[in-house]
């Protein structure tokens, strides 16, 4: 990995993690073309640099956080079957982690769901948004938790399956969109923390220049993510979730098309 990759997949994690067009699949489409995609180090940096993504949120919503003891039991219950999950498919996970074709795959697919969302949940909406959060129960939150579990398969948006599955338990866009960041927080510190673990057990240790890169990301994905949030939230309570319906069909179809007619997105 170069300088130059390490700053352009940081600003990709920014722009697309808490967006409902999959971080993992762009990340993995965007290094297959560099020919990093199978590289350990390149699979340690896309997930560590969720770390920035992460503290993003926790700046915006800092006063969420300090609200009360239910809101993290909430996050717990929301948080138990990815990591359950996890736990068990590691291995197929990590598989499925250097696949274009599935990623393509999962964004056409996603795409859809996307483009009926807001006409399936429409009476959502005149629900009254001060009344909103107290509909997350523990039951709600780990449903909204199962749901979590379809972004296992790259290209299909843990944001989008979270705040799809939070609007299936009758939550406006606005309400499901934020428990959708805050589940973000336990989610990926729990798999940043797995993945430097199995890191170090397998015998690799960071360079100097391996580690720099790592804090040039995590700043760079920080910054960029508050534009990213704070623009979405914004556009989604307005105008729902069509455009990202159709640009998940045009980059799903564009990355099938350019993988088997133009230039191959080998993981090499």
């Amino acid at each position: 990995m170069s300088f130059i990759e390490a700053i352009i997949l940081a600003i990709i994690e920014g722009i697309t993690e808490y967006l409902p067009v999959s971080s993992t699949g762009h990340l993995i489409i965007a290094s297959s073309f560099f020919h990093i995609a199978g590289d350990d180090f390149t699979k340690l940096f896309t997930i560590i640099i969720q770390l920035g993504a992460i503290l993003a949120v926790v700046f915006l919503y800092w006063k969420r956080f300090f609200q009360s003891i239910d809101f993290y039991l909430k996050l717990l219950f929301a948080f138990i079957p990815a990591v359950i999950l996890g736990l068990l498919f590691n291995n197929v996970i990590d598989e499925l982690l250097e696949s274009p074709i599935i990623v393509a795959i999962s964004l056409i697919l996603g795409g859809i769901i996307l483009l009926k969302v807001d006409n399936w949940f429409k009476s959502n909406e005149n629900n009254n948004q001060l009344e909103e959060h107290t509909k997350i129960t523990y039951v709600t939150a780990l449903k909204i938790g199962f749901f979590q579990c379809l972004a296992m398969i790259p290209g299909t948006s843990r944001s989008g399956a979270t705040i799809v599955g939070g609007m299936t338990q009758k939550l406006n866009r606005k309400t499901a969109t934020e428990f959708s960041f805050f589940l973000a927080v336990p989610t990926m510190l729990g798999a940043t923390a797995k993945k430097l673990f199995d890191y170090y057990q397998q015998g690799f240790t960071l360079t100097p220049q391996q580690i720099n890169y790592l804090l040039i990301g995590n700043v760079i994905a920080f910054i960029v993510a508050i534009f990213a949030i704070k623009s979405f939230i914004d556009y989604l309570s307005k105008h729902g979730f069509k455009l990202f319906g159709y640009y998940r069909l045009v980059v799903g179809v564009a990355i099938l098309i350019i993988h088997f007619y133009i230039y191959p997105l080998t993981t090499i």
